[in-house]
């Protein structure tokens, strides 16, 4: 009773100053919850990441999604991802539905000043963009995964740049000069971090150490390990550690860090087979290790240092959560699936709990679902598993426990059909040269390919257009105009110098421009020599950009294609990037 009462105190006292408290919500790509020595694996040192749950507080029990993007629309707006429309993670299946309003949304609303940093991946094109959900400042990349690392092409408010140095070292640079020049005024950062998300790259100071470093912990089925991946992605959560240093130290030297509340979680299992405290699943799965994330929260002012956490917390609710502590309301109006965890953090309201402890959080992707309560598990093969005794989900106890099973297997059942009926069929195009943004990019991976056209990579996120050797060979985009005018067209590209010469043609509702490609580059594959272990995704370029020309659209729907018209070499270019910019 000592403990809650102080914490009402201090949540009271923070309160009753008027300070609205400062946000900073760190969410890393593909990293476990094994993946930081709070949770005790001896592989690896995260003191500055572990500091925000001894300093604060920390959920045993915290769920996402099983893939990224999922898990970033239901922290941004509070609701299952597939409410929103989220169905994939590329090709416009990521984007959150316009009619969903997001944490940065009511924080905004609330007079903070709002950013993120990193990898968005849910929405490109304006208003899916960040800066058209909330957010004034924007700087990283939006697609679920990039192909480069160091000092690699990002965009700055939608224009294209390039960046400084390592990505997430770059990504906490800008949010600590995001903060010192705000830091008199309330601020709601948002920090994407898109690591250990694979390429696996990192600097040479963290990679040094895990080289030939002995390790301890293992998977529970150790021979799956991919030794150079596990070593790679234990280097790069370290780097991420070395970057939450760096943050909170910056908060302390600014005297900003007492009322800044900080958080600290991951977007699904980790992406690769290593210590994970024995769970089963990993990225992809609704099993435990699948969709088991750490929360650590921090708030001096209104947080008791050590909290600990048994009741079930999720992604969904840390926009209820948030809002709540900084006491601003949520500006929308769609019922939440989340609930505020106030009652927990800090034993403010008497009774509410206990509704937390009764709740049931469902996990889902594609085809795959599940359910869990305080002490079991549903998985989506519909197998019983009691959490209490049994965590890794070795022991099926469907038969000893049939109203158990009975129950949470109606439940399950109907929220899937629920949420499948949520979805429906995605006929949303891609909006372009919306008046509210000033640029539009058109990537090849929102783009479908003819003809001879090939995609480097099964994976379109960062992928791009090669083996483009006929007239006949085209590239289409199912745009919609939002509103007319004349832009200019710019081309990111690569093109062998004994080829050039092409001549180019983009069409829209019969009005089309062309231009012609006068200058060669290297058409080099960039990636391997920084690479720790053998990718999957696409190798990247050194893009090329130019003025292809200016270009009038017309308001609606339609077909934007890109076509060549003459081919005086072997193939047309490689292609990457359309950006638009309304003049």
């Amino acid at each position: 009773m000592k403990l809650v009462a102080a914490i009402v105190l201090l949540f009271a006292s923070a309160i009753a100053h008027g300070e609205k408290p400062n946000v900073i919500v760190i969410l890393t790509d593909d990293q476990g919850w094994g993946d930081l020595s709070f949770s005790g694996n001896e592989n690896l040192s995260t003191p500055n990441i572990d500091s925000l749950a001894t300093d604060g507080a920390f959920f045993n029990r915290f769920y996402v999604s099983p893939v990224c993007s999922p898990t970033r629309a239901e922290f941004l707006t509070g609701r299952y991802h597939q409410r929103s429309g989220v169905y994939s993670t590329s090709a416009g299946g990521e984007r959150m539905n316009l009619d969903e309003v997001t944490i940065a949304d009511s924080f905004k609303a609330a007079g903070y000043k709002t950013a993120a940093f990193g990898k968005w991946h849910n929405g490109m094109q304006y208003p899916y963009h960040p800066n058209g959900r909330g957010f004034d400042e924007f700087y990283g990349f939006c697609s679920g995964h990039w192909g480069n690392y160091f000092s690699p092409m990002l965009e700055h408010n939608g224009e294209i740049v390039t960046g400084e140095g390592f990505v997430v070292d770059d990504f906490t640079n800008k949010a600590m000069d995001f903060i010192t020049e705000n830091k008199d005024e309330p601020f709601f950062v948002y920090l994407p971090y898109n690591t250990p998300h694979s390429p696996m790259q990192v600097p040479d100071q963290h990679w040094e150490r895990f080289e030939d470093k002995e390790l301890t912990s293992r998977h529970r089925e150790a021979e799956k390990e991919d030794e150079l991946h596990l070593r790679c992605a234990l280097a790069m959560c370290e780097n991420i550690d070395w970057n939450v240093g760096r943050l909170l130290g910056r908060l302390d030297e600014l005297g900003i860090a007492e009322n800044t509340i900080v958080i600290y979680f991951c977007d699904n299992g980790p992406n690769g087979f290593r210590w994970n405290g024995g769970m089963k699943g990993k990225k992809g799965s609704t099993d435990e290790g699948g969709v088991r994330s750490p929360l650590l929260i921090r708030w001096p002012a209104g947080i008791e240092s050590a909290t600990e956490i048994e009741t079930l917390g999720a992604a969904i609710d840390l926009l209820p959560t948030l809002t709540d502590l900084a006491g601003i309301d949520h500006v929308g109006n769609k019922p939440l699936d989340g609930v505020s965890l106030v009652s927990v953090l800090t034993g403010k309201r008497e009774g509410s709990s206990e509704v937390i402890r009764e709740r049931m959080i469902f996990s889902g992707w594609k085809d795959r679902f599940s359910v869990r309560t305080m002490r079991w598990r549903l998985s989506h093969d519909m197998k019983l598993f009691d959490m209490g005794s049994d965590p890794g989900q070795h022991t099926d106890v469907a038969q000893d426990n049939g109203d158990v099973y009975n129950g949470l297997k109606s439940k399950v059942l109907a929220w899937k059909e629920m949420m499948t009926a949520e979805l429906g069929e995605d006929t949303r195009p891609f909006v372009i040269a919306h008046p509210g943004h000033a640029f539009t990019q058109l990537p090849a991976r929102d783009a479908t390919p003819y003809g001879n056209v090939l995609r480097s990579n099964k994976f379109p996120n960062d992928s791009y257009f090669s083996n483009w050797t006929s007239t006949n060979d085209k590239i289409v985009w199912t745009a919609e105009v939002a509103e007319p005018g004349k832009f200019q067209v710019e081309l990111f590209y690569t093109c062998d110098r004994t080829n050039i010469g092409s001549t180019l043609e983009l069409s829209f509702k019969g009005k089309s421009m062309s231009g012609k490609i006068k200058k060669g580059t290297s058409t080099e594959l960039l990636g391997a020599d920084d690479d720790r272990s053998p990718r999957v995704e696409s190798y990247t370029q050194e893009w090329q950009r130019m003025t292809l020309g200016e270009m009038e659209l017309e308001k609606g729907l339609g077909e934007l294609v890109l076509r060549a018209s003459d081919i005086p070499g072997d193939e047309v270019m490689n292609f990457r990037l359309l950006l638009l910019k309304r003049l």
